[in-house]
C-alpha cells in the first residue's frame, strides 16, 4: 500500500470515529459527566496510552528548543480545541455547531497559507468551498434543522475551537518533519494536560462514577480511546505526509459519514439533496489532495494570500 493510499485511509477512519462520536457521546456528557470534566478523562487516558507507545516502541528525544513550539500545540491543539468545543456544545444546538465546524477546513487553508506558505491554488479553494457547501446542506437537511438565535456564547466558542484546531494543524506540521508521529503527539498531549487539568479539576472531582451503567462505560471507553487516542493519531500520522488543507478538507466527511451511520441504523432517511450532499464533499476532497488535475504551470503560480 503506498504512502499516499494509507495517508487517506488514515484521514478516512480518523473522521469515521469523529462521526460515530456525535451520537455515542449524547449518552454521556453532560448527563453523567459535565463536559470539563470529561475533557479531563479523555486528555489524561490519552497521555497515559500514548505515553506507554513512546516509551516502549519508540524512544525519541526530542530537543529543547522545539518544546515552546510543542506547549502551543497543546495549548490549541488540546486544551482550547476540547475544552471549547465541549462547553460550546453544551450551550448552543448541534446544528449550530455543526455549521460552526465547517469554517474549520476554510481557516486551516487560510493560516497554512500564512504561516507555512501552502500554495492556496484555485484548486483548493474550490475543493473547500465544494465541501463546505455539502456539508451544510446536509445539516440543514437534518430533522433537527430548524436555527436558533439564543445560543450566541456557545456559537462563538465553537468557532474559536476551530479556529484553535485549525491553528495546531498547522504550527505542528513542521515538528512532524523532525519527529516520529507519536513523540510529537505524546508531547502535544503532555503539555495540553497541564493546561486542562486545572480547569476540568472541579467537574471530574464531582462526577458519580457510581451511577455509571455498562453501557455508559462502553460508551466513554469508546470517547477516550477512540475519539481521542486514535482519532488523533490518525490524524498525526496523516499530517506526516500530508498538508494541513487535505486533514482539514476530511472533516467535511463526519456529517456525511455521520448521515450514513444514521442510515445503516434506520435512524435517519437519505433524500436526493443529501446524495447531492455527499457527492459535492467528496469531489472537494479530490480536489484539495488532487495534484495533477491542473497543469503543472498552474499549480505551481498558485494563488498566494
Amino acid at each position: 500500500m503506498s504512502a499516499q493510499v494509507k495517508t487517506h485511509l488514515y484521514l478516512f477512519l480518523a473522521n469515521l470515529i469523529y462521526a460515530l462520536s456525535f451520537t455515542i457521546s449524547k449518552d454521556v456528557v453532560p448527563h453523567y459527566v459535565q463536559p470539563y470534566g470529561a475533557i479531563v478523562i479523555r486528555v489524561s487516558v490519552a497521555l497515559l496510552l500514548f505515553l506507554l507507545v513512546q516509551i516502549f516502541f519508540i524512544k525519541e528525544i526530542i530537543k529543547i528548543r522545539d518544546i515552546p513550539l510543542l506547549i502551543l500545540c497543546g495549548l490549541f491543539g488540546v486544551a482550547i480545541n476540547q475544552l471549547l468545543f465541549f462547553k460550546g456544545l453544551s450551550i448552543t444546538t448541534p446544528i449550530d455547531a455543526a455549521l460552526m465546524m465547517t469554517t474549520t477546513p476554510i481557516l486551516i487553508l487560510l493560516f497554512a497559507g500564512i504561516f507555512q506558505d501552502e500554495k492556496i491554488t484555485f484548486l483548493k479553494i474550490m475543493g473547500v468551498m465544494l465541501g463546505a457547501i455539502g456539508a451544510v446542506l446536509i445539516i440543514l437537511s437534518g430533522k433537527e434543522s430548524a436555527l436558533h438565535s439564543g445560543q450566541a456564547m456557545g456559537d462563538i466558542l465553537v468557532l474559536i475551537n476551530a479556529s484553535s484546531y485549525a491553528i495546531y494543524l498547522v504550527i505542528v506540521k513542521p515538528l512532524m518533519q523532525k519527529y516520529h508521529p507519536v513523540t510529537v503527539i505524546t508531547w502535544v498531549f503532555f503539555f495540553g494536560w497541564f493546561f486542562v487539568l486545572p480547569i476540568g479539576w472541579g467537574e471530574f472531582s464531582r462526577i458519580e462514577w457510581h451511577l455509571f451503567t455498562p453501557t455508559i462505560w462502553i460508551e466513554l471507553s469508546f470517547i477516550v480511546i477512540f475519539t481521542t487516542f486514535f482519532a488523533y493519531l490518525l490524524n498525526t500520522l496523516a499530517l506526516k505526509q500530508a498538508p494541513p488543507s487535505v486533514v482539514g478538507i476530511y472533516i467535511y466527511l463526519q456529517p456525511a459519514l455521520a448521515t450514513i451511520i444514521a442510515l445503516a441504523l434506520n435512524k435517519d432517511e437519505y433524500p436526493l439533496i443529501k446524495i447531492i450532499a455527499t457527492v459535492l464533499i467528496f469531489m472537494g476532497v479530490y480536489f484539495v489532495s488532487s495534484k495533477n488535475v491542473f497543469s503543472k504551470r498552474e499549480q505551481m503560480r498558485g494563488v498566494k494570500i
